[in-house]
């Protein structure tokens, strides 16, 4: 439903101008968690995140810290352990182009980083809760170099929950939030 436009001297009702609130409030993102990371943790696994009440997701995760350098942030979903399929395209800072690939893996291993200003994670997920293929798509940067990292998970399992793992070390602090993207 578009936007209600008025014209000078049009009487405003009540049902009127809800109804415009209603259509600019479901237009965005609705927080459904935010998830505290513990002390020196490998993993965290994030319950009830996805259901049907939203169709694509942001992960965002801010603060805390890695206990080692070159930490990447892996996202698996659910309980499934292969058929992940991802591509990063990066660049050192010096302008070095690079690409990394993997096939049908365990998880996908670049959704996001520690560096040493924290943790840095923004990650779209397409259609976990969905009977269909899972997408994901995520900006990454860490201290030597930034980059594009997108991915698929070719299965129809319905997912409701995800673990970010640290790929080398420990996590300590920070928040993990899950967003809803409102449907239109």
């Amino acid at each position: 439903m578009p936007l209600t436009t008025y014209t000078a001297g049009q009487v405003l009702t009540a049902a009127s101008l809800n109804a415009n609130f209603s259509f600019a409030a479901g237009n965005g993102m609705s927080l459904i968690s935010a998830t505290t990371i513990g002390t020196t943790v490998s993993s965290v696994t994030v319950s009830s995140a996805f259901s049907s009440t939203y169709d694509n997701y942001q992960i965002v995760v801010s603060g805390g810290a890695p206990s080692g350098a070159g930490t990447n942030l892996e996202l698996t979903l659910g309980a499934t352990a292969t058929g992940y399929y991802s591509q990063l395209n990066y660049a050192t800072y010096n302008n070095t182009p690079a690409a990394a690939g993997v096939a049908n893996t365990t998880k996908f291993t670049y959704a996001g980083s520690g560096y040493s200003g924290g943790l840095a994670m923004s990650c779209f997920v397409g259609s976990p809760n969905l009977a269909k293929a899972t997408v994901v798509g995520a900006p990454l940067m860490s201290d030597g170099f930034g980059g594009n990292f997108n991915g698929i998970l070719q299965n129809a399992t319905q997912y409701t929950a995800f673990t970010i793992t640290s790929s080398n070390g420990t996590l300590t602090g920070g928040t993990i939030y899950v967003y809803g993207y409102q449907k239109a």
